[in-house]
């Protein structure tokens, strides 16, 4: 069985249409830039993810 991967729209990327990341979190975080959806994605653990933005809402 395969698992389909939902995305969703980062609430800092603005309503512009510019420069957006989408991500998709669970035990496996995916992360990718909307105008270059077919390219690479980052994907890092849960854990990892929620490290990085603490660290980020810290600041």
């Amino acid at each position: 069985m395969t698992s389909e991967i939902t995305w969703h729209k980062s609430t800092y990327s603005g309503g512009n249409g510019g420069d957006c990341v989408e991500v998709s979190e669970g035990a496996t975080t995916h992360i990718r830039d909307t105008q270059h959806r077919a390219q690479a994605q980052l994907s890092v653990s849960g854990s990892e993810w929620n490290a990085l933005l603490t660290a980020l809402c810290s600041r």
